[in-house]
């Protein structure tokens, strides 16, 4: 589970803790201060495997999860600027993924762009670009691209050179809308 919010956090671990199957929960430390909003106090559920399209887009599709969805989002505004509309998607689980909503979604606009913190080589990205290519190879209109970490060790005090923020995501979502 990879939540971007406060209430998908509650929500995505309740439903977690109902799971018979083991599940791996990340918490985004860099979320714990930036994201804000309001989280109903009775208990509730996020269903697993249920992304989220969070901006509607005609031009490109983006996937991200946990804090890079922020930085995908503030890159979709400063691409609609320059007439490419993206469409972002939080992924909220990276195992089970919703694959519906990405394919829906990838279909409709024949690009994809994902991102993601982790580095390159052997990140979770590749196995997205994979299953859409699988799946939605004859729609596609530009070849997918992956926006990542480095392949290097994390440095932790070099972390702002190292996330894909939305400084390295705007060329991608533009390159991949305009080929």
């Amino acid at each position: 589970m990879c939540p971007s919010n406060p209430y998908d956090a509650k929500g995505l671990l309740l439903a977690s803790l109902a799971d018979p199957d083991p599940i791996i929960f990340f918490e985004p430390k860099r979320l714990y201060r930036a994201a804000k909003g309001d989280v109903p106090e009775g208990a509730y559920t996020v269903p697993l495997e249920s992304a989220r399209v969070v901006r509607p887009g005609t031009s490109v599709t983006v996937l991200a999860y946990g804090a890079m969805l922020y930085e995908a989002l503030d890159a979709a505004a400063k691409a609609a600027e320059k007439g490419v509309e993206a469409e972002v998607i939080d992924l909220r689980t990276l195992w089970p993924v919703d694959m519906n909503t990405i394919l829906e979604s990838v279909k409709r606009t024949g690009r994809l762009v994902v991102v993601h913190e982790a580095p390159r080589t052997l990140g979770f990205g590749a196995e997205l670009l994979s299953l859409v290519v699988e799946r939605a190879f004859y729609h596609l209109e530009a070849a997918p691209v992956r926006v990542t970490g480095f392949d290097t060790p994390f440095p932790y005090t070099l972390e702002m050179e190292y996330m894909p923020l939305s400084h390295r995501i705007l060329p991608a979502l533009l390159d991949v809308a305009r080929a």
